[in-house]
């Protein structure tokens, strides 16, 4: 069953996908939002850095801009797309209630996933007393016990940019190698270096943090724990259009879009996470608000031409 026809579907309902969709009901364009509910800040109750919503939830935000596009008569529906096709001349978006949607240009801003260590304890204490970014949740920390666990070759940077932030911060290699020259800018900035093995995390009577826990029973005292987490793209739907990759975070294949957003799909742009891993809120919903700006023009070229084909073909119709 094919429900109606759109001008955009953005699929991802964050800060990248709401800000697209707003350039574009503010154009009068018929748009559906598509999302699941689960953004990838979910797990934090603050965002930090944004200007003008410094401290607000992430969830209000996004409550607050469905709000603004259902306002201009956008369609905001939590589902989940299970599949997206080439169609006509657009695309056919199916989605898990089973109905079908037909979109003259898609906009996909589906984030990625987290990849925690295995460490006993960690993943219920992400975005509570386990954090990445050090400019989100640095200020909340100031003059705490910081852990920075090692995950891979930024780590030691990540270390380091704690350190503006507290003088007790300890690198955790949990048994990884460490070149001299980290070692050496480490100890230099009175970084404490813990090089035994971590077998997971201790909480309070409260569940806060309070310890991590090596391998050999002893227990490091730390408030609260920094690390890079694996990161993931949910990037599927993208794939399954045939969407080109570059290199990437890690030196993974990452879906290739140019500055505005556009992939090497005609009519598919893709914003955020999903491309970019270092996309925070303003960062994905300034993308956002360019290639929802930039989808408005496509649509407005492809009338163009449809209005300069019908003037030409009234101008052979013969009259009677």
């Amino acid at each position: 069953m094919h429900n109606e026809t759109w001008d955009a579907i953005v699929i991802g309902g964050g800060s990248g996908g709401l800000s697209a969709a707003l350039m574009l009901v503010r154009a009068r364009r018929r748009v559906l939002v598509v999302d699941t509910g689960a953004p990838r800040n979910r797990f934090a109750a603050h965002m930090h850095g944004v200007l003008g919503r410094d401290g607000w939830s992430p969830l209000d935000l996004l409550a607050t801009g469905r709000t603004e596009i259902e306002r201009y008569g956008g369609v905001v529906t939590p589902a989940e797309v299970v599949a997206v096709a080439h169609a006509d001349s657009g695309f056919d978006v199916a989605l898990g209630t089973g109905e079908h949607h037909r979109a003259r240009r898609l906009l996909i801003a589906t984030g990625l996933r987290d990849e925690l260590p295995d460490i006993a304890g960690l993943a219920e204490l992400w975005g509570t007393g386990a954090f990445v970014c050090p400019y989100c949740d640095g200020w909340e920390v100031l003059d705490r016990r910081i852990a920075v666990l090692a995950t891979g070759p930024m780590s030691p940077h990540q270390a380091q940019l704690l350190r503006q932030w507290s003088p007790d911060v300890t690198y955790f290699t949990n048994g990884a190698e460490l070149p001299d020259d980290a070692v050496a800018e480490l100890t230099a900035r009175g970084i404490v270096i813990e090089r035994r093995a971590v077998a997971g995390v201790s909480t309070d009577a409260d569940g806060r943090l309070s310890g991590i826990r090596l391998a050999d029973g002893d227990t490091t005292a730390i408030d609260v724990i920094f690390l890079h987490p694996r990161v993931v793209p949910n990037d599927a739907l993208l794939r399954s259009l045939g969407a080109d990759t570059v290199p990437g975070h890690g030196g993974a294949p990452w879906i290739e879009v140019d500055e505005t957003g556009r992939t090497s799909v005609i009519g598919v742009w893709a914003v955020g996470n999903v491309v970019n891993p270092s996309a925070s809120v303003p960062v994905a919903s300034g993308a956002g608000n360019i290639a929802g700006a930039t989808i408005n023009a496509d649509l407005i070229e492809e009338e163009i031409q449809a209005a300069l084909a019908a003037s030409e073909a009234a101008a052979l119709t013969p009259r009677s």
